[in-house]
């Protein structure tokens, strides 16, 4: 690390592994018994996960999970403006390089879901029951959020 003014040290000198923000879509729908949400698989481990990326210049967060949502699982539908919380990861970008990354995570309730997307050929998806999906989560603090989410019109 330098040694010296604060102005002169740089963010990578400072923590050479930051960690990074990515957007995540919680895709949901009313089933015949509640909420049903929508999981889908890892392109690299095929680990249950939720749609998400990295931010994209000029587009907010909730409309970059959205887009998310579309190219990873080939939904559409109504993303709410408000992140429901956020749970934390390690990401392999190389296989000897992993980075932190936290995640906020946007509610969309999914109006069309499409048999033709970008990675479709790359993954899986699967609705599953909120206790369910929690449970096949490897990350705790997504769980807990899956766990707990209710829509906002279906609270109380």
């Amino acid at each position: 690390m330098k040694m010296g003014r604060p102005s002169e040290i740089s963010a990578q000198d400072a923590d050479p592994t930051p960690t990074r923000r990515q957007y995540g879509a919680l895709c949901w729908r009313k089933g015949e018994a509640g909420i049903e949400v929508l999981l889908i698989t890892s392109r690299d481990t095929g680990r249950w996960i939720i749609p998400k990326g990295w931010p994209m210049t000029g587009v907010k967060p909730e409309n970059a999970a959205a887009r998310e949502a579309w190219e990873e699982a080939g939904v559409e539908g109504v993303v709410s403006p408000v992140s429901i919380g956020g749970y934390g990861y390690l990401k392999d970008l190389e296989p000897t390089v992993v980075v932190p990354c936290t995640v906020s995570v946007y509610g969309l309730r999914v109006k069309d879901m499409a048999k033709k997307f970008p990675e479709r050929a790359e993954r899986q998806r699967q609705w599953f029951r909120p206790d369910e999906a929690a449970s096949l989560v490897r990350e705790p603090d997504l769980a807990a959020l899956i766990r707990g989410f209710a829509p906002l019109g279906d609270r109380g």
